[in-house]
Formats: structure tokens, C-alpha cells, sequence
């Protein structure tokens, strides 16, 4: 029987990626999305993958939605943390408003997530979560301190959640994408990608999503079992750690 992998922020750029890819790997996918209602139903008709409409930043939304998709789709023995939002901003101009939103989305989440899927695997003896930080998490950014801060707390969050569930057969592991060519990453002026972006990339180019899904693939698989606490710093050279 397939194994259930569900990845929040599902249906859009990365997310949707790896969506795919743990389908086409021959797992069972649930795709939980924040907004975009649109979005959402033409990824599913176009993937076959169900989608579920939650926020991520709820802790309760968080245990109804893990509920609906286990009673659809069966226990969650997968859970990639991958939903966030970006505020940008410098520091002394930053709301209060858009630090919380920035860190209730994309840190409060692995907590509310990961919170209701824990027991279950731990039950099982098995499990794998994995969670997208990001190149700016490890080095920081300007105008990014909400969400440097997250994304940098989603490696020090994962590589405890590694430490307490290592004995139960779970691992957790953090992917780390550098500028990856989603939608909104290509709506950069093409002069300021070509004079501010590339220039700093050893490879010359952008990562595409579906190197991102591959990792997560990889991640997810039993063959990864002595892989946990790690960071795959995926980033063409720009960072390395």
C-alpha cells in the first residue's frame, strides 16, 4: 500500500513540484493550500492530487485538516513543511503586523504540523519530515529579518524533532533552496536577474522546482532512513555552509 505524504503549500511553485514528484515516486498525496482557490482546483485537475484548505498558522485548523486528509487518504507517514510567506522590509520600518504573519506561517506551522502528525508516526515506527528553509535562514537578508528569522528557527526546530524521534524510525531533515525560477522569482526584471542575482550563483542560473523535489524525494524514501538533523543546501554555490 502507498505510503500518504501530505505537503502544505501544495499546489503552487515549489510545493507544487514536489507534489508531483512524491506522486510520480508512487506516494499517496495530499496537497493543503492557504488561499488561492483557484490555483488549487486547476493543480488538482491537473494532477489528480486532492487538495485541502487550511492554515497552516492555525494549530486546531491544523489538526482538522491533518483529520480530513488521514480519513481520505490514509495515516500521514510524510510530512513536508513547505507553505510560507514573504513581508519584506528593513527592521526599523517593519510592522509589527508583518513580523507575526512572516513567523506565524513559516515557523509556527512546523510546530502546528508537525504537532499532529508526531504521535501517529511514532506509533508506526516510521516517519519523515522534511522542512523548506532557505538560502537566507543560513546567511541572513536584507530587508528579510521576519523571514530569515523563520526560516533559520526551521533548522534549529528540525534538528531537535531529529534528536527525540531518531529511535522511533523517523528522521527530519531541512532542504535549504538558494533562488529557485518559480513565478515569483521570474518576475524579476530581467535586468536586476541578470546585474544583482546570477552574478552570485557559481552555476550561472536559477534552480528549477523539480531539483528541489527530487531531494525531497529522496528524503522521503526508506533509502534515507541514516539520513537526520541534516540541511541540503540546494543553491547552485551561492552559500555554502
Amino acid at each position: 500500500m502507498s505510503r500518504v505524504a501530505l505537503v502544505t503549500g501544495g499546489t503552487r511553485g515549489i510545493g507544487a513540484a514536489i507534489s508531483v514528484a512524491l506522486k510520480e515516486a508512487g506516494y499517496k498525496v495530499g496537497a493543503n493550500y492557504g488561499g488561492n482557490d483557484e490555483a488549487a482546483k486547476s493543480f488538482s485537475e491537473a494532477s489528480g492530487i486532492p487538495s485541502f484548505k487550511w492554515d497552516v498558522g492555525d494549530f486546531e485548523a491544523c489538526k482538522d485538516g491533518v483529520a480530513q486528509v488521514e480519513a481520505e487518504l490514509g495515516p500521514i507517514e510524510i510530512l513536508v513543511n513547505n507553505a510560507g510567506i514573504t513581508r519584506d522590509g528593513t527592521l526599523h520600518r517593519m510592522s509589527e503586523e508583518n513580523w507575526h504573519s512572516v513567523i506565524r506561517t513559516n515557523l509556527d506551522s512546523l510546530f502546528n504540523m508537525t504537532r499532529h502528525v508526531i504521535e501517529g508516526m511514532r506509533g508506526r515506527g516510521f516517519g519523515r519530515i522534511i522542512s523548506i528553509s532557505s538560502i537566507n535562514g543560513q546567511k541572513g537578508q536584507f530587508g528579510q529579518a521576519n523571514y530569515a528569522a523563520a526560516k533559520a528557527g526551521c533548522i534549529g526546530f528540525t534538528k531537535t524533532v531529529a534528536q527525540e524521534n531518531a529511535n522511533k524510525g523517523i528522521t527530519a531533515n531541512v532542504v535549504a533552496p538558494g533562488y529557485i525560477g518559480t513565478e515569483m522569482v521570474r518576475a524579476v526584471p530581467e535586468e536586476v536577474l541578470n546585474s544583482k542575482i546570477l552574478p552570485l550563483i557559481p552555476v550561472g542560473r536559477l534552480g528549477e522546482p523539480e531539483e528541489i523535489a527530487r531531494c525531497v524525494v529522496f528524503l522521503a524514501g526508506d533509502e534515507s532512513g541514516y539520513v537526520t538533523g541534516s540541511t541540503l543546501s540546494i543553491n547552485g554555490g551561492q552559500y555554502m555552509a
